[in-house]
């Protein structure tokens, strides 16, 4: 493996469904030394459930997703110190974010109670990584994947997360955000691609929201 030459000891790739974090995350992964956090939809049994129907579903299928998040982040605040950085392919904060976009009022003031209680506890990332894609060619992408649940997503759905992720954005100031837009971009076939991102990891930023453009 390669010494791993990033500024930072935590690091969450995020981004809207089909954006291709998880991805990105394994390669880091496979080429550094690193603690690798990964969603495990696959484990969330009220997800297929949801898309089909999702106001009988939705706060079941979020409040699981915030207590399987909730275990696999404390891991961060002990994991093993010869793994010298965390890379995750989430932020805790997006079980607020979907939440609020899928929950009622009355849910999602619950909801936002118990988050609150369980955030407390938990680190920030120092860099947060967010990958944006168009909307048709996210919805490319997860045709292309074929997860059978995902299907019936829509385009209306996939922007009404992005603006989520956006309006939350523009309040952050404790730490750098990094909006990088890639619409065409496969990092995973191309790997001059993969290593211009990279490069921008290996930048250190000022607290708030910086921009960057990937085409090639």
């Amino acid at each position: 493996m390669s010494e791993f030459d990033f500024p930072y000891k935590y690091i969450s790739i995020e981004g809207n469904i089909g954006a291709g974090k998880t991805s990105f995350c394994r390669m880091l992964a496979d080429e550094y030394p690193c603690k690798l956090i990964l969603e495990q939809f696959n484990d969330n049994p009220f997800l297929p459930l949801f898309y089909k129907e999702p106001e009988r579903y939705a706060f079941t299928l979020e409040l699981f997703f915030m207590t399987e998040r909730f275990k696999q982040m404390q891991s961060t605040q002990s994991h093993d110190l010869f793994q010298q950085i965390i890379i995750s392919d989430y932020f805790f904060t997006k079980t607020l974010l979907f939440a609020k976009k899928n929950l009622i009022e009355e849910e999602y003031k619950l909801f936002q109670q118990l988050y609150n209680v369980l955030t407390k506890s938990l680190p920030q990332p120092e860099l947060l990584v967010y990958f944006h894609r168009n909307t048709d060619i996210l919805k490319q992408n997860i045709i292309k994947r074929n997860r059978s649940y995902e299907q019936d997503i829509t385009e209306e759905y996939l922007l009404n997360i992005q603006h989520s992720y956006f309006e939350y954005f523009r309040g952050i100031l404790s730490f750098p955000i990094l909006i990088i837009d890639l619409n065409t971009i496969d990092f995973v076939e191309n790997r001059t691609q993969y290593e211009e991102l990279k490069k921008l990891l290996r930048k250190e930023y000022q607290p708030g929201v910086h921009r960057f453009s990937l085409f090639m």
